[in-house]
């Protein structure tokens, strides 16, 4: 057993001054609060639960889909692990088949190997909408099969999450994939809002990226931004990089959801965690121009955005407290995932991050292992 004292201590719902925490040999929270004994490490700053990010494509130079491979997802691992992500969901746009059944191999074999903070799966398509694809290839967007159910039937995949097109997925199907344990988001959709709405009531539990790649709300049509609106059970992703989403268009999304129903997610890509400035996607090229990520065809491509970073921004754009702003980049996705992390208790993974006065990590935990210091991560790559 080991002992933190923090110079202060979020614990999901308040802020609390030199409380003890206790993490056992397990990974796991002991306590928080009682007696602290003489050995215990004092840490100035504030002490916080891990942020939880559902839409990670890439981070530390690597991109999923273009080496869904476990080394590659121990890469991003350690390059989120710099900006507080202490778990995260491996993201695979739309692709083929055969690199569908490759990343669910990758993170399996992560999973049982342990690489820190992965937490299953996240296909982002391919049964989407063409004039809703974003940067997303149209030759690879195509309706369910079996053998996409396949893959989404594994029961050694982590937690499973399933974007896809209400318009081009069947209700039925949609049933399916929820009896499978799969998290069924809507997202890359042209759909009205009584197809989104119908989604929802057949299981459907979140909406990705709000805003982005769906149809618009309009005076006589709710289109998917509405009905995701309105839908007060489901949760919303939000990209918080000034880019994707304006602050009133945030704004308005935390006014119409009830709380703990909008979360932060980065959709970053291989650039966040490392020094290039440019990666290939299919036959384009994605280039990054200060924090903006667009591709030669000229849409926007994924982003820069790291998680500590997403949490500032809600915060400061729409004048929101740090208690609330450090929930939607933890508690709220894990409690979207069915994850028991986004809080420092007896009994929760010890994930966690110490922040500076200015919102900047300082170290990274994942299990109570010390993951990240300062400047320098520690990697997780496959042995061989």
């Amino acid at each position: 057993m080991r002992t933190l004292i923090a110079e202060q201590l979020f614990d999901g719902e308040r802020i609390r001054c030199d409380i003890p925490l206790a993490i056992g040999e397990d990974g796991r929270i002991i306590s928080v609060g009682g007696e602290a004994p003489a050995e215990a490490e004092r840490l100035d700053g504030l002490l916080a639960p891990g942020l939880v990010d559902v839409q990670v494509n890439g981070g530390g130079g690597v991109l999923f889909n273009n080496d869904p491979s476990v080394n590659a997802l121990g890469k991003m691992s350690g390059a989120h692990a710099r900006f507080g992500t202490t778990g995260f969901v491996p993201t695979l746009i739309t692709d083929e088949l055969d690199v569908m059944r490759r990343a669910a191999d990758a993170v399996s074999a992560a999973l049982r190997e342990g690489v820190p903070g992965v937490v299953g799966v996240h296909f982002e398509g391919p049964h989407l909408s063409a004039p809703k694809k974003g940067t997303h290839e149209e030759k690879f967007i195509r309706p369910l099969s079996d053998e996409e159910l396949a893959i989404y039937a594994r029961d050694d995949l982590g937690i499973k999450v399933v974007t896809l097109a209400p318009e081009n997925v069947s209700l039925e199907d949609i049933r399916k994939l929820v009896s499978l344990g799969v998290k069924v988001c809507l997202g890359h959709s042209n759909a009205d809002g009584a197809t989104a709405a119908a989604a929802v009531q057949a299981g459907a539990t979140g909406f990705t990226h709000l805003y982005n790649a769906m149809s618009p709300l309009q005076s006589r049509e709710p289109g998917m931004v509405g009905t995701a609106l309105i839908s007060d059970d489901a949760w919303c992703g939000l990209i918080a990089d000034g880019h994707h989403v304006c602050a009133e268009a945030m704004q308005l999304a935390l006014k119409a959801k009830p709380r703990g129903k909008v979360m932060l997610v980065t959709d970053a890509m291989s650039l966040v965690g490392s020094d290039e400035n440019s990666f290939p996607l299919f036959d384009r090229v994605v280039t990054k121009v200060g924090d903006k990520l667009t591709s030669t065809t000229g849409e926007l491509a994924g982003s820069h955005l790291d998680m500590i970073g997403a949490v500032r921004n809600i915060r400061d754009w729409c004048g929101m407290d740090l208690e609330e702003a450090l929930r939607m980049g933890g508690l709220y996705p894990a409690q979207f995932l069915g994850s028991a992390a986004g809080r420092i208790e007896a009994g929760a993974p010890a994930d966690l991050i110490l922040l500076d006065e200015n919102l900047q990590v300082q170290k990274t935990w994942i299990g109570g292992r010390k993951f990240f210091q300062n400047k320098f991560a520690t990697s997780f790559e496959k042995r061989t």
